[in-house]
């Protein structure tokens, strides 16, 4: 029974063991998202198809061999000197002279495709990425708030302690705790709401780097590493401009849309110019008529095959005109790309300068909150103020550190919006969202902290 209990107890833990989990700076769950997001892989596997496309357009100017073969038996009602059976096979080396443009359109549209698949597949690769850096921005903002929310809650039932205290040495009255239980009680969703977005943050970001939710009970099996930073950056307005009509992906598939339009046209203008290919070969085949030579026949062949279609009831037309108007909405789509590129600019430069002026808003507001909580303390220890003015000035210094808080986030995803809307990398724009430290050198944990007592001159 001892041996049992042991082996019982080894298996329990055994089986409660986890790995940890590994962790990802962003940079690493980008590369990550590149490797296994189901979109990457759809868009990879767009390319892929488009390259077979080359490859069959390319077919047209190669020569094809054909091999053909008949074998019949004929059943007649009256007699006859010619034999029954007749069979023929063929073998022969077909090469397309001339097709009116037709096979050089095909294989100039099969490389235009492939280019734009390739462009599709970097559009998803950005956005993908783009969707990893705010994902990952939100864990980090959502961890960094809970540890606000914590040490909050941490100084508040501190509070409710030494005010309880106080009330047993009949310093306060029942007042001045039933405000401290009701400011820790609401408190307490706030921390639960903050845990709740990290959690959907992290549901997010795992959907996002290809991890599959359905392989544990609790998705989250990684970690984002290191805290959320400020770093300041002045990046040109006009320069990103310019290099974003440039760059982006998804101007340039709209441009070879219009590419593909024009050579559709060569395309269909070819259907009223005659074809031409020559074939060579070898024949065998049987003689039906016995006054002719012997039933078995075999020869090399070589020759001409034509055709040229001199009416068509219009079809052609119909297509040309079709492929013309198809032309004009990929111009008027290049168009608003066009447009779209550069408003997604000019909108991560509002986020950014809107991130600065919250930033220094409340940079300053942060130092006035912190002045009117030690005011309120000053207050209540010199009989002027109440326990309800200094936990009101409380609440407003986590209020006003997290708001500062929500805009380091919002900076630093204005930038990844920006490297994107550019179609650049962060770092070769030189704002690269960092992890490591504000410019102040302090963690932004530690800014956004709530004052860590309450206590003063009571």
């Amino acid at each position: 029974m001892r041996r049992s209990a042991w082996i019982v107890i080894l298996l329990l833990a055994w089986t409660g063991a986890s790995p940890a989990a590994p962790a990802y700076t962003v940079e690493e769950a980008v590369a990550l998202a590149k490797k296994q997001n189901a979109e990457i892989a759809i868009a990879a596997k767009q390319v892929e198809a488009a390259r077979g496309g080359v490859i069959e357009a390319r077919s047209g100017l190669l020569p094809s061999v054909v091999s053909t073969g008949l074998l019949r038996r004929r059943e007649r009602q009256e007699p006859s000197r010619l034999r029954p059976e007749d069979y023929d096979a063929s073998l022969r080396v077909v090469q397309n002279l001339y097709t009116g443009g037709a096979v050089t359109s095909r294989r100039a549209i099969a490389r235009l495709i492939e280019e734009k698949r390739t462009l599709e597949y970097q559009a998803v690769v950005d956005r993908v990425s783009l969707d990893v850096r705010v994902a990952f921005y939100d864990v980090l903002l959502g961890r960094a708030k809970i540890r606000v929310r914590e040490q909050s809650v941490g100084v508040l039932q501190e509070e409710l302690k030494t005010q309880q205290e106080r009330l047993s040495a009949g310093l306060v009255g029942a007042l001045n705790v039933s405000r401290a239980e009701v400011a820790l009680a609401n408190e307490h969703p706030e921390l639960i709401d903050a845990q709740t977005r990290l959690e959907n943050s992290y549901l997010r970001l795992s959907q996002l780097i290809g991890a599959d939710p359905r392989s544990s009970v609790v998705p989250l099996r990684f970690e984002a590493a290191g805290t959320l930073q400020y770093h300041p950056r002045r990046p040109d307005l006009n320069e990103c401009l310019a290099y974003a009509d440039v760059s982006r992906p998804e101007i340039r598939a709209r441009e070879i849309e219009v590419e593909i339009e024009n050579q559709q046209l060569i395309l269909d203008r070819s259907e009223t110019r005659p074809r031409v290919e020559a074939f060579t070969g070898y024949e065998i085949y049987s003689e039906s008529d016995p006054l002719v030579g012997p039933e078995f026949n075999h020869g090399y062949i070589v020759g001409l095959n034509a055709t040229w279609h001199i009416f068509d009831g219009f079809a052609t037309r119909g297509r040309m005109q079709a492929t013309r108007a198809r032309r004009d909405a990929a111009l008027h789509a290049l168009a608003a790309a066009r447009r779209t590129v550069a408003s997604e600019v000019r909108s991560a430069f509002l986020d950014l300068q809107q991130a600065d002026r919250v930033l220094h808003s409340e940079t300053r507001n942060v130092q006035n909150a912190d002045e009117s909580l030690e005011i309120a303390k000053g207050n209540l220890g010199a009989g002027l103020g109440t326990q309800l003015d200094i936990l009101q000035a409380a609440s407003d210094v986590t209020r006003t550190r997290t708001t500062r808080l929500g805009a380091f986030y919002l900076h630093n995803v204005a930038l990844a919006r920006l490297a994107r809307a550019s179609a650049r990398e962060p770092e070769a724009l030189g704002f690269a969202g960092k992890t490591r430290g504000t410019s102040t050198g302090k963690p932004i944990a530690e800014v956004a902290a709530p004052p860590s007592s309450l206590g003063g001159s009571r």
